[in-house]
């Protein structure tokens, strides 16, 4: 029976991982970048429509605004993935070198695309995307292994 304050054994929870550490600060990440594309759709469309119920047809976003929103979008595409691969890794006891590679080369390359992608660089952007992809296959070949 559980009681408050107290834990079974089976629900004990050990020291946090280099791979969960990353995936808490990908999730801060996920939310600074969440409030920066809020804020620059807000200053294209103004904060009345940001208010508002956002039914009026809007053109298309332009510039940093609709950069910054669109990696935000691709942010969201390869965040689960990312998650599901290091909640798993956890739960099958993977933590190696593996995925300790590929928690960092993803957090670090969506810092680096999300920075890269709001400055406008192309190639560059997609590097950092297949760096980040590449960090998530890391983690999988890592369960895989175990």
């Amino acid at each position: 029976m559980w009681l408050a304050g107290t834990r079974s054994a089976c629900c004990r929870l050990g020291p946090i991982t280099i791979e969960l550490r990353l995936l808490v600060y990908s999730i801060i990440l996920g939310i600074v970048h969440l409030i920066a594309a809020s804020h620059f759709i807000s200053s294209q469309y103004g904060y009345r429509w940001t208010a508002g119920n956002r039914e009026e047809q809007m053109p298309p976003l332009t510039g940093m605004a609709g950069r910054i929103d669109r990696g935000v979008m691709n942010f969201l595409e390869t965040f689960p993935f990312f998650a599901a691969a290091v909640l798993i890794a956890h739960v099958v006891g993977a933590h190696n070198a593996l995925t300790v590679w590929g928690a960092q080369l993803y957090f670090w390359g969506r810092v680096a695309y999300a920075i890269i992608y709001a400055i406008g660089i192309p190639v560059a952007r997609s590097i950092a995307w297949n760096i980040a992809v590449i960090g998530i296959f890391l983690i999988v070949i890592a369960c895989l292994q175990t």
